[in-house]
């Protein structure tokens, strides 16, 4: 009886990965020349309706500014699903570079990559970058209005 309950169990285990597998993304966000502050920015995975999914990154440490990261706020994610996916603010001219993990089922099946982005004493831009996820290297320019110049990833 325990060994066929163990070698259900193995079975279960080994049928695990096939369930969840994940891929390394690259993510360089590069931001415009601005005067003021450093920005925050929230870097986060929606369905094409804009539904939110996850967050990949949030640049900025202090918890009290992300209310003015208002898309990515809205779509009612908790400090839980993005702790230890946070570091520093991101200056004028700089640029964020991070290496996160992306569940396979997200890539090349509708989803979008969304950035919002804020300075303190200026506007706050509500998904400033909108790209879609898919397996191709994709890079694209910032708008007119906002901070960031260009953002891209690949796999």
């Amino acid at each position: 009886m325990h060994k066929t309950a163990f070698s259900l169990a193995l079975a279960g285990v080994a049928a695990l990965p096939a369930l969840g597998q994940a891929r390394e993304i690259s993510l360089q966000t590069t931001l415009k020349e601005y005067r003021g502050n450093e920005a925050y920015l929230a870097i986060y995975v929606t369905d094409a309706q804009g539904n939110y999914q996850r967050t990949l990154w949030v640049s900025g440490k202090k918890a009290k500014y992300y209310k003015h990261l208002r898309d990515w706020v809205r779509a009612g994610n908790r400090p839980a699903e993005y702790d230890g996916l946070t570091g520093a603010s991101v200056g004028s001219g700089e640029t964020l570079e991070v290496a996160v993990e992306l569940e396979d089922a997200l890539i090349d099946a509708g989803y979008e990559i969304r950035i919002d982005s804020a300075v303190e004493d200026k506007r706050d831009q509500r998904a400033e970058i909108i790209v879609p996820l898919t397996q191709q290297p994709t890079t694209v320019s910032g708008g007119t209005q906002g901070y960031v110049d260009s953002f891209s990833y690949q796999f």
